[in-house]
């Protein structure tokens, strides 16, 4: 009886069996808008393709999603490539995608607009950072394939414009999957030449053709790249990355190799003009001085140079005669004064200065002694010291103390009771 019966293992491994051998479902295309997008941590993509009327579960490996050269996001319509099975664990159908595009725009491009916009807010295209590329450089790097018409290009037109030039070529891959990392290994090498300029590029192709120059590591070297670097990628339609990092994008090889030179009739022209405004700067600084010396020949001193003479001749006569003068008036004025203190008082009777001074001296004396204490002495006044200090009042004592009474003929120690 349980015989006609069978579990849900059994049945999901047939439906999934049913699947997996349908030619039809081996490989289909699919169309949609992405929903619910997850990236998980090992690189797998899992997501909701779904339309108008349906929806199918999605999930893109690791070594699938390495291809996918945008990052897909929820609302995004795309077109993917895969197989349709069954998953076992829920029994639910999904095609594991081994292939996706944007719907209406390819990988390249979408990758190409996204790498843009996240260098451009990193500040990597910012005009006041790029680098002047020198007027008359001595040698210059070419980063490009060592055969093809965009090294021969370049070479015969520096050599036309600019022959004293020297031109290392630091040969690169320029096409593949390889490439990328050849020319950012070459734009390192070229930073040991001493080079005034560098050229990085390659003439025309697809986009496919021309990817290596979008990539952000070639990105990357170049805006780290102390040297001046023209962009030289394909044609003038074509625009990579490497054009809105590099200090000068050219159109062509050829345009990078003229923007890189001068031309030689160009800079004989220059010198020429230079030469022409030398000489006339020359000459009218001749004429000038040529003026001013006739200016200064011309003067009255260079005319009549014995003017100078005549008049330090009077000049010094004057001062002269002024020093005469002073000499005299002064020999006068102290030949007046030196008679008369000769007729003074004191040098006609002197001792009667001495006597005046003499009855001064008297008088002071005089008064001296009537003011001494010790004629107070004699006539029976005594000092009192105590502690080496006179004392003026009785309040100044107490009971006993020592003081010392000074008289006329000596001194005795008293004690106060």
């Amino acid at each position: 009886m349980n015989d006609k019966y069978i579990t849900v293992t059994q049945l999901t491994r047939y439906i999934k069996y049913k699947i997996d051998n349908d030619s039809n479902l081996g490989e289909v295309f699919l169309k949609g808008e992405i929903s619910n997008f997850k990236a998980h941590s090992r690189g797998h993509f899992y997501f909701t393709l779904k339309d108008e009327g349906s929806r199918i579960n999605a999930i893109m490996f690791a070594s699938s999603t390495k291809k996918v050269k945008f990052i897909p996001q929820d609302g995004m319509k795309v077109l993917v490539t895969g197989k349709i099975s069954v998953f076992e664990a829920n029994g639910a159908y999904q095609i594991y995608v081994s292939d996706m595009l944007e719907d209406g725009v390819g990988n390249l491009y979408i990758a190409f607009e996204q790498l843009k916009k996240r260098l451009e807010a990193q500040g990597m295209f910012r005009d006041d950072i790029k680098k002047k590329i020198p007027k008359i450089p001595d040698r210059i790097g070419v980063i490009t394939a060592p055969t093809g018409a965009a090294i021969k290009d370049i070479i015969s037109t520096i050599k036309r414009r600019w022959p004293l030039l020297e031109v290392i070529l630091f040969p690169s891959l320029v096409q593949g999957e390889l490439a990328k990392d050849d020319i950012v290994k070459q734009i390192k090498r070229s930073r040991e030449y001493n080079l005034d300029t560098l050229i990085v590029g390659r003439g025309g192709g697809s986009i496919e053709d021309l990817w290596p120059f979008n990539e952000e590591i070639v990105a990357q070297a170049i805006y780290d790249c102390d040297i001046p670097v023209i962009s030289a990628v394909g044609h003038e339609i074509d625009f990579t990355i490497a054009d809105f990092v590099a200090d000068l994008r050219s159109p062509t090889p050829t345009g990078a190799a003229e923007m890189a030179v001068p031309q030689k009739g160009d800079v004989e022209n220059y010198l020429n003009q230079l030469k022409i405004r030398l000489n006339k700067s020359m000459q009218h600084k001749i004429n000038i001085n040529k003026q001013k010396l006739n200016e200064v020949k011309s003067r009255y001193i260079f005319t009549n140079p014995a003017s100078i003479y005549q008049a330090k001749d009077l000049m010094y006569n004057a001062l002269l005669d002024r020093l005469k003068f002073s000499v005299v008036n002064l020999v006068s004025l102290k030949s007046k004064k030196y008679e008369n203190i000769k007729q003074s008082y004191i040098f006609k009777n002197p001792m009667s200065i001495i006597e005046k001074k003499s009855q001064k001296y008297l008088q002071i004396i005089s008064k001296l002694e009537t003011l001494s204490p010790l004629l107070t002495i004699k006539r029976g006044y005594s000092i009192v010291k105590c502690k080496d200090r006179v004392v003026t009042s009785s309040k100044d004592l107490n009971k006993k103390d020592i003081v010392s009474l000074q008289f006329d003929d000596g001194t005795l120690d008293a004690e106060i009771i």
